[in-house]
């Protein structure tokens, strides 16, 4: 039977790698989706940047700013045995979380994977988020977004569901039988 992948926006996990940025008024959001199965870390991570969807950012950041990978270094990636990834470098990495930094050290991306029971079988929540530095401090020192990330962030978001649903795709097909 085919499992419908169903995202929803949710807060932080209180224990999420992004809740520093939270709290310094920094943009984050939060996605997530509950699987049927045991989905680690890893297949997670693996999944998420080899899926369709993150292979045509991938395509395009290896044209615009010669920032090249592969589906083997996002095998790496996903090991722990490499700690850049295309336009991106590790940031912070725990058992069942990764954070990545932009080049420019302006966007941060964000995968979590959480065990827990959907439809009385053992399964996982994946989280996916991102950050984006508040690039102007106001006066008063209040982040403020540029306005360029302002009017693409309703395209951001979308785009967000998109990456994680074709990540859910991907570790889906992979994944380990539930009991």
């Amino acid at each position: 039977m085919r499992q419908h992948v169903s995202i929803q926006v949710c807060e932080l996990p209180a224990d999420s790698l992004i809740q520093s940025y939270k709290i310094a008024g920094d943009y984050t959001d939060c996605f997530a989706t509950d699987l049927v199965g045991e989905i680690s870390l890893k297949q997670y991570v693996h999944a998420f940047y080899t899926s369709w969807a993150f292979k045509a950012e991938r395509a395009f950041l290896a044209i615009a700013i010669l920032k090249a990978s592969s589906d083997a270094q996002a095998a790496e990636l996903a090991e722990g045995l490499r700690n850049t990834f295309s336009a991106w470098s590790e940031e912070k990495r725990s058992v069942n979380q990764l954070l990545m930094c932009d080049y420019q050290k302006k966007t941060r991306s964000w995968l979590m994977v959480a065990p827990m029971v959907v439809d009385n079988r053992p399964g996982t929540r994946l989280y996916f988020g991102s950050v984006v530095v508040a690039a102007i401090r106001e006066a008063n020192h209040a982040p403020k977004l540029s306005f360029g990330f302002r009017a693409l962030l309703g395209f951001h978001k979308i785009y967000s569901r998109v990456l994680l649903r074709a990540a859910a795709a991907r570790c889906l097909r992979n994944r380990r039988p539930a009991n």
